[in-house]
C-alpha cells in the first residue's frame, strides 16, 4: 500500500513536470525559466520523496506497535487456556480418586452381601426344616380333631364361615345404621344452620293471589254501558279477553274471573280504559284490548329486564327475559311466580356462597327454574321439562339446564347446584302462608304415607302426624327383631324418599314393645 502511494506521487510530479517542461518548450522561455522550473521540479520531487519516506516510516511503526498488541494478546489466550487445562486436569483426577474409592467400597460391600447371603440361605434351609415337622405336626393335629368333632375340616370350615357371616352381618348393619345415623345428624345439622342462614338473610313477600279480581265502579250506572245493549258490550269484552265478566248485586263493583292472571290483568287495564273514556261499543273494546295487549307485553319486557338487573344477572337471552317478566302474571298454589323465583335464585345465592361454590350461576338457575310454567304454547310435557327444552334452545349453561330439568327428579342431577335449587324450591315453597294446598290432596298425601307403612311384613299399625312430618310405625314384636326395626325404618324412609313428593322432610319412627299381661284373682 505504501509503494502505491508513493508510486503515485512520483507519478503525478513527473507528469507536473512535462507538463512545466513542455509549457516552457512550446511558449519558446528563455533558458533561465527552463532552468528554474527544472530546479523547483527536482525540489518538488525531492519533498515528495521525503514525504513518501516519512509516511512509509510511520506505517512500518504502526505494523510493528500492532504486531505487538496482537502478540500479547496471543500469549494471553494461550497462559488462560493453559490455566484452564491445568484445572480440567485437577478435576479429572478428584474424579478418578472418588471413582476408585467408591469401587473399593463396593467391591467390600459385595464380599460382606455374600456373606449375609450365605447367612441367610442357611437360615431359610432351617426354617423350611421346621415348617415342614409344623406341617405333619398340624396334620397329624387336625386328624385328632376331626375323630373328636366327628366333622371334616371342609364341613368345619363351612360352619364357621357361616357363622361368621351372620355375626358380620349383623355387626354390618349396626355399623351402618350407626354411620348414617351419625352422618345425617351431622349433615342435618349443618343443613340447618346453611338453610336457617339462607332464609335469614332472605326477606320475602308473602301474597296468596286469587283467581277473580274485583274491579270498582264510581256508581251502578256503569253497569248498564258496560253491559251494553241486549249484552253485546259485556259479550265483545269477554270475547276479546277471555275472561269471565260477573255483574251481580254487589254494589260498584264487577267480578273478573279467570285462572289466567295475565287475562284478569288485561280485561282490568281496558275496563278501567273503557269507563275513563266512556265510549264503550264493540269496536271500541276490540281497539282498546289489543293497545292493552301490546301495552302489557312491554310491561312483560321491562319487569323481566328490571328482575335481572336487580338480581345482577347477565346475558340473558331476550326471549328468557320475556319469561320471566310473564311469571309476574303467573301464580302457583296462590303464590305469584315471579315472587316464587326471585326467592329461590336468593335463596340460591346465598347456599351456593356458603358451600363454596358459584352464587351467579346457582342465582341464575333458581330465577329460570319454573320458565316451564309459562309457555307460548301448550305442552303436555311437564314444566320442569319444558323448562329444560327452552333453557337449552336459548344457549343456557349446562349446569342451569341440568338443575331446571331436575329440580323434581324427573332427570338425573349431574351438576352440584341441582340439589340446592330442589332445595330452595321446597324451601320457598314451604315457608307458612306461602302456598294453599287443597284438602283433599292433603288428606290423600296423608293416606298414602300410612298405606306405604302398611305393606312392609310384620307392620301392625302405622299413623301420620304433625301434619305429615312424621310417621309412626307400630310392629309385631314376635315377627320383627330391634335390628329389624333399624333397617325398617332406614327402609320406609328410602322408599318414602324415592316415591311420593312432600314439602320439607317426614321423621320415620318405629316402635317395638314386648308386653307381658297376666289376672291376679
Amino acid at each position: 500500500m505504501d509503494s502505491t502511494i508513493i508510486s503515485i506521487i512520483i507519478a503525478v510530479i513527473c507528469l507536473a513536470a512535462g507538463i512545466l517542461a513542455g509549457k516552457f518548450i512550446f511558449s519558446k522561455n528563455t533558458r533561465k525559466q527552463i532552468d528554474d522550473a527544472n530546479s523547483q521540479s527536482q525540489k518538488i520531487i525531492a519533498d515528495a520523496q521525503l514525504s513518501a519516506e516519512t509516511l512509509k516510516k510511520e506505517k512500518l511503526l504502526e505494523a510493528k506497535e500492532r504486531f505487538v498488541q496482537l502478540k500479547s494478546e496471543h500469549e494471553k489466550e494461550v497462559l488462560e487456556r493453559n490455566r484452564r487445562l491445568a484445572d480440567s486436569e485437577i478435576r479429572i483426577k478428584q474424579k478418578e480418586q472418588g471413582i476408585t474409592q467408591r469401587l473399593e467400597s463396593l467391591d467390600k460391600q459385595v464380599k460382606e452381601n455374600d456373606t449375609i447371603k450365605e447367612n441367610l440361605n442357611r437360615q431359610i434351609d432351617v426354617v423350611n426344616h421346621k415348617r415342614t415337622e409344623l406341617e405333619k405336626h398340624q396334620e397329624e393335629h387336625i386328624r385328632r380333631l376331626e375323630k373328636i368333632a366327628g366333622l371334616t375340616g371342609e364341613e368345619a370350615k363351612s360352619q364357621l364361615i357361616e357363622s361368621l357371616k351372620q355375626e358380620a352381618h349383623t355387626q354390618a348393619l349396626a355399623l351402618q345404621q350407626e354411620i348414617i345415623d351419625d352422618a345425617r345428624q351431622k349433615a342435618n345439622k349443618e343443613a340447618r344452620k346453611i338453610i336457617i342462614q339462607s332464609i335469614q338473610r332472605t326477606a320475602a313477600e308473602q301474597a296468596i293471589e286469587n283467581s277473580i279480581t274485583v274491579f270498582n265502579l264510581e256508581s251502578d250506572e256503569i253497569k248498564g254501558q258496560i253491559i251494553g245493549r241486549e249484552g253485546r258490550n259485556i259479550r265483545a269484552l269477554e270475547a276479546a279477553t277471555g275472561v269471565d265478566l260477573i255483574v251481580d248485586d254487589t254494589p260498584e263493583a264487577i267480578v273478573l274471573s279467570s285462572f289466567d292472571p295475565l287475562r284478569r290483568e288485561i280485561a282490568r287495564l281496558s275496563l278501567q280504559r273503557l269507563v275513563t273514556d266512556g265510549r264503550i261499543h264493540p269496536a271500541r273494546i276490540e281497539e282498546v284490548v289489543e293497545k292493552t295487549k301490546r301495552q302489557i307485553e312491554e310491561q312483560v319486557i321491562e319487569i323481566g329486564e328490571r328482575t335481572v338487573i336487580e338480581l345482577g344477572i347477565h346475558g340473558l337471552h331476550k326471549e328468557l327475559v320475556r319469561i320471566v317478566g310473564k311469571m309476574r302474571f303467573r301464580s302457583s298454589y296462590g303464590q305469584n311466580l315471579l315472587m316464587h323465583s326471585r326467592e329461590v335464585a336468593n335463596l340460591c345465592a346465598i347456599m351456593a356462597s356458603e358451600l363454596g361454590l358459584n352464587p351467579k350461576l346457582a342465582k341464575r338457575a333458581g330465577l329460570l327454574h319454573d320458565i316451564g310454567k309459562v309457555p307460548d304454547e301448550e305442552t303436555e310435557l311437564s314444566h320442569a321439562l319444558l323448562g329444560m327444552k327452552i333453557a337449552e334452545k336459548y344457549g343456557e349453561n349446562p349446569a342451569v339446564i341440568n338443575a331446571i330439568g331436575a329440580h323434581h327428579d324427573e332427570v338425573e342431577m349431574q351438576f352440584v347446584i341441582a340439589p340446592i335449587i330442589q332445595a330452595c324450591d321446597a324451601i320457598s315453597g314451604a315457608r307458612p302462608g306461602a302456598r294453599r294446598e287443597i284438602m283433599q290432596q292433603y288428606i290423600q298425601r296423608i293416606k298414602d304415607l300410612e298405606n306405604l307403612a302398611l305393606t312392609y311384613p310384620g307392620v301392625e299399625k302405622a299413623y301420620a302426624i304433625q301434619a305429615g312430618r312424621e310417621l309412626r310405625v307400630i310392629v309385631e314384636s314376635d315377627r320383627v327383631t330391634d335390628g329389624d326395626s333399624d333397617k325398617l325404618s332406614f327402609e320406609i324412609a328410602q322408599k318414602i324418599q324415592t316415591e311420593m313428593t312432600y314439602p320439607g322432610q317426614i321423621k320415620v319412627t318405629v316402635i317395638r314393645e314386648k308386653r307381658a299381661v297376666n289376672v291376679a284373682r
